[in-house]
Protein backbone atom coordinates (compact mmCIF):
# COMPACT_ATOMS: atom_id res chain seq x y z
CA UNK A 1 0.00 0.00 0.00
CA UNK A 2 1.56 3.50 -0.91
CA UNK A 3 -0.32 7.06 -0.99
CA UNK A 4 1.97 8.10 -4.20
CA UNK A 5 0.88 5.05 -6.31
CA UNK A 6 1.16 6.00 -10.19
CA UNK A 7 -1.59 4.84 -11.93
CA UNK A 8 -2.43 4.61 -15.78
CA UNK A 9 -5.32 6.58 -17.01
CA UNK A 10 -8.02 4.03 -16.50
CA UNK A 11 -11.49 3.54 -16.89
CA UNK A 12 -14.27 1.34 -14.38
CA UNK A 13 -17.72 1.01 -14.25
CA UNK A 14 -20.23 0.36 -11.14
CA UNK A 15 -22.84 -2.63 -10.92
CA UNK A 16 -25.66 -2.88 -8.36
CA UNK A 17 -26.24 -6.83 -7.30
CA UNK A 18 -28.92 -7.86 -9.16
CA UNK A 19 -31.61 -9.36 -7.19
CA UNK A 20 -32.38 -12.86 -8.82
CA UNK A 21 -30.18 -15.35 -10.36
CA UNK A 22 -31.57 -14.58 -13.72
CA UNK A 23 -30.77 -10.69 -13.51
CA UNK A 24 -27.38 -11.97 -12.06
CA UNK A 25 -26.56 -13.94 -15.75
CA UNK A 26 -27.66 -11.39 -17.78
CA UNK A 27 -25.43 -8.82 -15.92
CA UNK A 28 -22.61 -10.71 -16.40
CA UNK A 29 -23.06 -12.46 -19.75
CA UNK A 30 -24.54 -9.56 -21.37
CA UNK A 31 -24.15 -5.98 -19.53
CA UNK A 32 -19.96 -6.68 -18.13
CA UNK A 33 -19.50 -8.31 -21.74
CA UNK A 34 -20.54 -4.90 -23.56
CA UNK A 35 -18.80 -2.95 -21.32
CA UNK A 36 -16.02 -5.36 -20.81
CA UNK A 37 -14.59 -4.82 -24.59
CA UNK A 38 -14.22 -0.96 -23.71
CA UNK A 39 -10.91 -2.20 -21.67
CA UNK A 40 -11.72 -1.40 -18.09
CA UNK A 41 -9.85 -1.83 -14.56
CA UNK A 42 -12.58 -3.23 -12.98
CA UNK A 43 -16.04 -3.69 -12.19
CA UNK A 44 -17.39 -2.34 -8.69
CA UNK A 45 -20.17 -3.62 -7.35
CA UNK A 46 -22.36 -1.77 -4.92
CA UNK A 47 -23.17 -2.99 -0.73
CA UNK A 48 -26.75 -1.97 0.36
CA UNK A 49 -27.46 -0.24 3.01
CA UNK A 50 -26.18 -2.03 6.30
CA UNK A 51 -25.11 -4.54 4.03
CA UNK A 52 -28.51 -5.64 2.61
CA UNK A 53 -27.50 -7.09 -0.24
CA UNK A 54 -24.08 -8.32 1.42
CA UNK A 55 -24.88 -12.07 -0.25
CA UNK A 56 -25.48 -10.39 -3.55
CA UNK A 57 -22.63 -8.09 -3.57
CA UNK A 58 -20.25 -11.30 -2.75
CA UNK A 59 -22.30 -13.67 -5.96
CA UNK A 60 -21.55 -11.04 -8.25
CA UNK A 61 -18.44 -10.31 -7.54
CA UNK A 62 -17.66 -14.22 -8.19
CA UNK A 63 -19.92 -14.09 -11.22
CA UNK A 64 -17.54 -11.27 -12.79
CA UNK A 65 -14.20 -13.00 -11.99
CA UNK A 66 -15.13 -16.32 -13.06
CA UNK A 67 -16.02 -14.57 -15.99
CA UNK A 68 -12.74 -13.28 -16.51
CA UNK A 69 -13.37 -9.20 -15.25
CA UNK A 70 -11.56 -7.62 -12.30
CA UNK A 71 -14.23 -6.82 -9.49
CA UNK A 72 -14.10 -4.82 -6.74
CA UNK A 73 -16.93 -4.88 -3.90
CA UNK A 74 -17.94 -2.09 -2.32
CA UNK A 75 -17.78 -2.11 1.58
CA UNK A 76 -19.23 -0.45 4.73
CA UNK A 77 -19.05 -1.63 8.34
CA UNK A 78 -22.85 -1.06 8.56
CA UNK A 79 -24.66 -3.09 11.14
CA UNK A 80 -22.04 -5.32 10.69
CA UNK A 81 -19.18 -6.16 13.96
CA UNK A 82 -15.66 -6.54 12.91
CA UNK A 83 -15.22 -10.25 12.89
CA UNK A 84 -17.99 -10.04 10.47
CA UNK A 85 -16.22 -7.49 8.51
CA UNK A 86 -12.68 -9.87 8.50
CA UNK A 87 -14.54 -12.93 7.31
CA UNK A 88 -15.88 -11.08 4.10
CA UNK A 89 -12.29 -9.53 3.63
CA UNK A 90 -10.80 -13.58 3.94
CA UNK A 91 -13.55 -14.78 1.62
CA UNK A 92 -12.77 -11.75 -0.93
CA UNK A 93 -9.20 -12.40 -0.90
CA UNK A 94 -9.66 -16.12 -1.30
CA UNK A 95 -11.86 -15.67 -4.53
CA UNK A 96 -9.00 -13.53 -6.50
CA UNK A 97 -10.60 -10.18 -4.85
CA UNK A 98 -7.72 -7.05 -5.32
CA UNK A 99 -9.30 -4.08 -4.91
CA UNK A 100 -11.71 -3.14 -2.38
CA UNK A 101 -14.03 0.40 -2.37
CA UNK A 102 -14.13 1.72 1.07
CA UNK A 103 -17.34 3.70 2.32
CA UNK A 104 -19.49 4.71 4.91
CA UNK A 105 -22.63 3.63 3.60
CA UNK A 106 -25.93 4.06 4.35
CA UNK A 107 -27.38 2.66 7.27
CA UNK A 108 -31.20 0.94 7.58
CA UNK A 109 -33.61 2.67 9.59
CA UNK A 110 -34.14 2.10 13.10
CA UNK A 111 -29.92 2.96 13.90
CA UNK A 112 -31.00 6.58 15.08
CA UNK A 113 -27.99 8.86 16.65
CA UNK A 114 -25.78 6.02 16.57
CA UNK A 115 -26.09 5.18 12.68
CA UNK A 116 -22.75 6.38 11.81
CA UNK A 117 -20.55 4.93 14.42
CA UNK A 118 -18.30 3.20 11.99
CA UNK A 119 -17.40 5.60 8.75
CA UNK A 120 -14.70 5.11 6.53
CA UNK A 121 -11.86 6.01 8.03
CA UNK A 122 -12.54 3.21 10.98
CA UNK A 123 -13.13 0.64 7.71
CA UNK A 124 -10.30 1.82 6.24
CA UNK A 125 -7.88 1.00 9.69
CA UNK A 126 -9.64 -2.12 9.98
CA UNK A 127 -9.10 -3.35 6.56
CA UNK A 128 -5.39 -2.37 6.44
CA UNK A 129 -4.52 -3.66 10.19
CA UNK A 130 -6.18 -6.98 8.98
CA UNK A 131 -5.65 -7.65 5.72
CA UNK A 132 -1.96 -5.60 4.90
CA UNK A 133 -1.56 -5.02 1.64
CA UNK A 134 -4.22 -7.49 0.72
CA UNK A 135 -5.79 -5.11 -1.13
CA UNK A 136 -5.76 -1.69 -2.65
CA UNK A 137 -8.29 0.50 -1.63
CA UNK A 138 -10.53 3.52 -3.00
CA UNK A 139 -12.44 5.70 -0.39
CA UNK A 140 -15.66 8.18 -1.74
CA UNK A 141 -14.34 11.83 -2.40
CA UNK A 142 -17.12 14.79 -2.99
CA UNK A 143 -15.82 17.81 -4.93
CA UNK A 144 -19.14 19.35 -3.95
CA UNK A 145 -19.08 18.58 -0.25
CA UNK A 146 -21.02 15.49 1.20
CA UNK A 147 -24.06 16.53 1.91
CA UNK A 148 -23.75 15.36 5.60
CA UNK A 149 -20.72 17.71 6.33
CA UNK A 150 -20.52 20.37 8.50
CA UNK A 151 -18.26 22.63 5.72
CA UNK A 152 -15.61 22.59 2.79
CA UNK A 153 -12.79 22.35 5.15
CA UNK A 154 -14.17 20.09 7.20
CA UNK A 155 -14.74 17.15 4.10
CA UNK A 156 -11.51 17.58 3.11
CA UNK A 157 -10.03 16.94 6.50
CA UNK A 158 -12.08 13.80 6.76
CA UNK A 159 -11.14 12.74 3.20
CA UNK A 160 -7.61 13.40 4.31
CA UNK A 161 -8.22 10.99 7.32
CA UNK A 162 -9.10 8.13 5.14
CA UNK A 163 -6.48 8.60 2.95
CA UNK A 164 -3.47 8.70 5.92
CA UNK A 165 -5.61 5.79 7.43
CA UNK A 166 -4.63 3.52 4.23
CA UNK A 167 -6.43 4.78 0.80
CA UNK A 168 -4.52 4.12 -2.30
CA UNK A 169 -6.90 6.34 -4.42
CA UNK A 170 -10.37 8.20 -4.18
CA UNK A 171 -13.49 7.44 -6.14
CA UNK A 172 -15.72 11.06 -6.59
CA UNK A 173 -19.33 11.97 -6.25
CA UNK A 174 -20.66 12.53 -9.45
CA UNK A 175 -21.39 16.27 -10.62
CA UNK A 176 -21.60 18.13 -14.06
CA UNK A 177 -19.21 21.19 -12.87
CA UNK A 178 -15.76 20.71 -14.05
CA UNK A 179 -14.34 23.20 -11.61
CA UNK A 180 -16.10 21.47 -8.68
CA UNK A 181 -13.28 18.53 -9.82
CA UNK A 182 -10.35 21.25 -10.39
CA UNK A 183 -11.03 23.30 -7.32
CA UNK A 184 -11.13 19.89 -5.18
CA UNK A 185 -7.83 18.99 -6.84
CA UNK A 186 -6.48 22.17 -6.58
CA UNK A 187 -7.47 21.52 -2.19
CA UNK A 188 -6.26 18.32 -1.90
CA UNK A 189 -3.27 19.77 -2.94
CA UNK A 190 -2.48 22.38 -0.18
CA UNK A 191 -3.95 20.32 2.44
CA UNK A 192 -0.73 17.50 1.12
CA UNK A 193 -2.96 14.66 -0.68
CA UNK A 194 -1.40 12.90 -3.30
CA UNK A 195 -3.35 9.96 -4.26
CA UNK A 196 -5.43 9.87 -7.77
CA UNK A 197 -8.71 11.23 -7.43
CA UNK A 198 -10.98 9.18 -10.25
CA UNK A 199 -14.43 11.50 -11.64
CA UNK A 200 -17.33 9.53 -10.94
CA UNK A 201 -19.33 10.23 -13.73
CA UNK A 202 -22.86 9.67 -14.47
CA UNK A 203 -24.45 9.26 -17.97
CA UNK A 204 -28.07 11.04 -18.37
CA UNK A 205 -30.88 8.89 -19.86
CA UNK A 206 -33.74 9.96 -17.49
CA UNK A 207 -34.55 13.44 -16.22
CA UNK A 208 -36.87 12.28 -12.98
CA UNK A 209 -34.13 9.19 -12.67
CA UNK A 210 -31.27 12.45 -12.52
CA UNK A 211 -33.36 14.73 -10.19
CA UNK A 212 -34.18 11.60 -7.94
CA UNK A 213 -30.65 10.17 -7.57
CA UNK A 214 -29.25 13.66 -7.07
CA UNK A 215 -31.09 15.40 -4.74
CA UNK A 216 -30.21 11.95 -2.75
CA UNK A 217 -26.80 12.41 -3.03
CA UNK A 218 -26.61 16.12 -2.97
CA UNK A 219 -25.27 16.31 -6.76
CA UNK A 220 -26.19 19.50 -8.02
CA UNK A 221 -27.79 19.70 -11.23
CA UNK A 222 -27.40 22.53 -13.23
CA UNK A 223 -30.51 24.82 -14.28
CA UNK A 224 -29.18 25.02 -17.31
CA UNK A 225 -29.17 21.37 -17.58
CA UNK A 226 -32.48 20.95 -16.10
CA UNK A 227 -34.61 23.04 -18.27
CA UNK A 228 -32.36 21.68 -21.08
CA UNK A 229 -33.27 18.30 -20.22
CA UNK A 230 -37.05 19.17 -19.32
CA UNK A 231 -37.78 20.43 -23.04
CA UNK A 232 -37.01 17.12 -23.97
CA UNK A 233 -38.99 14.88 -21.48
CA UNK A 234 -41.15 13.80 -23.91
CA UNK A 235 -37.93 12.75 -26.63
CA UNK A 236 -36.51 9.70 -24.89
CA UNK A 237 -34.09 9.27 -27.72
CA UNK A 238 -33.51 12.53 -27.67
CA UNK A 239 -33.00 13.01 -24.20
CA UNK A 240 -30.25 9.99 -24.22
CA UNK A 241 -28.89 11.41 -27.34
CA UNK A 242 -28.40 14.82 -25.63
CA UNK A 243 -26.95 13.29 -22.26
CA UNK A 244 -24.25 11.39 -24.14
CA UNK A 245 -23.14 14.89 -25.90
CA UNK A 246 -22.92 16.49 -22.46
CA UNK A 247 -21.60 14.00 -20.63
CA UNK A 248 -18.98 13.07 -23.44
CA UNK A 249 -18.05 16.78 -23.50
CA UNK A 250 -17.81 16.61 -19.14
CA UNK A 251 -15.06 13.52 -19.59
CA UNK A 252 -13.09 15.64 -22.03
CA UNK A 253 -12.42 18.38 -19.83
CA UNK A 254 -11.85 16.40 -17.00
CA UNK A 255 -9.22 14.12 -18.99
CA UNK A 256 -7.61 17.53 -20.11
CA UNK A 257 -7.79 18.67 -16.68
CA UNK A 258 -6.03 15.33 -15.66
CA UNK A 259 -7.71 13.06 -14.22
CA UNK A 260 -6.19 9.97 -13.36
CA UNK A 261 -9.44 7.95 -14.99
CA UNK A 262 -12.66 7.97 -15.05
CA UNK A 263 -15.57 5.57 -13.00
CA UNK A 264 -19.39 5.37 -14.50
CA UNK A 265 -22.16 4.52 -12.39
CA UNK A 266 -23.93 2.97 -15.12
CA UNK A 267 -26.92 1.57 -13.35
CA UNK A 268 -26.48 -1.87 -14.90
CA UNK A 269 -26.77 -0.36 -18.41
CA UNK A 270 -24.15 -0.03 -21.09
CA UNK A 271 -25.76 1.81 -23.93
CA UNK A 272 -24.97 5.05 -22.85
CA UNK A 273 -22.01 4.83 -21.19
CA UNK A 274 -20.43 2.82 -24.07
CA UNK A 275 -21.16 5.60 -26.24
CA UNK A 276 -19.49 8.20 -24.08
CA UNK A 277 -16.43 5.92 -23.81
CA UNK A 278 -16.32 5.54 -28.13
CA UNK A 279 -17.05 9.11 -28.05
CA UNK A 280 -13.70 9.46 -25.86
CA UNK A 281 -12.02 7.31 -28.11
Amino acid sequence: MSSTRQRATQISFEFFPPRDPAGQAKLVTNVAHKLGALGPAYFSVTYGAGGTTKDGTQQTVRSLIEAGYAAAPHLSMGADDSDDIRSLLDNYATDGVTRIVALRGDQPSGFGAHRFAHNAEALVRLIREHSGDQFEIEVAAYPEVHPDAQGAEFDLDFFKRKVDAGADGAITQYFYNVDAYEDFLERTAQAGINVPIVPGVMPITNLDALIRFSDKCGAEVPRWLRQVLADKQDDEQGTINFGVEVVTRLCQRLLALGAPGLHFYTLNRWGATSRICQNLG
